[in-house]
């Protein structure tokens, strides 16, 4: 598994378009969240992605986009958050979390992160210092929450236990202009 942390800019066209693939896959086919997905925002967003095999139709692991505040609103937005079916409960996500919460940490530190997610992942952002900080309401015909995790002071990157990663190999690649 590699994983890349790139600015829009220096995405490969490839890289962009099975990420794009990735994203509709899981949330507008798997989940029916019927979305323009090429929300203009990418550009001005980090991607942080673990990819396996690249000449594979469909080897985007894990994903997130990781947007960065303004001077009205600071916080760092973590959206699109995707982990494939076919790594969901091996681990693949809560590295995903990791990595994106380092990133945040050395790309903006001191700065809060947000995410708004179905209500069933509240447990699993939580584990992170992740806080319910606004709803549920209805998005897509599903219960969404936002969670923000402040960071104040000196606080731990990760809220999880360390634990076995097996056999996996992971192959960093960190781009940031």
């Amino acid at each position: 598994m590699n994983w890349k942390t790139l600015e829009f800019e220096q995405l490969s066209a490839r890289e962009l378009y099975l990420i794009l693939r990735a994203r509709s896959a899981v949330f507008v086919v798997e989940q029916a969240h019927v979305c323009l997905d090429a929300d203009a925002r990418d550009e001005h967003a980090l991607h942080v992605f673990a990819a396996d095999d690249m000449t594979r139709s469909m080897p985007i692991l894990a994903y997130a986009r990781l947007q960065p505040g303004d001077a009205e609103d600071p916080d760092i937005t973590i959206d699109k958050v995707l982990t494939s079916p076919l790594r969901r409960g091996d681990g693949t996500a809560e590295r995903l979390m990791e990595r994106v919460l380092q990133t945040i940490a050395e790309r903006w530190p001191g700065h809060a992160a947000r995410v708004k997610a179905p209500l069933g992942l509240r447990d699993f952002y939580e584990q992170f210092g992740f806080r319910k900080t606004e709803g549920p309401y209805l998005a897509h015909g599903v219960p969404f929450i936002v969670l923000t995790r402040q960071l104040r002071g000196k606080q731990p990157l990760f809220g999880m236990r360390p634990r076995e990663r097996g056999s996996v190999t992971d192959i960093d690649t960190v781009e940031l202009l």
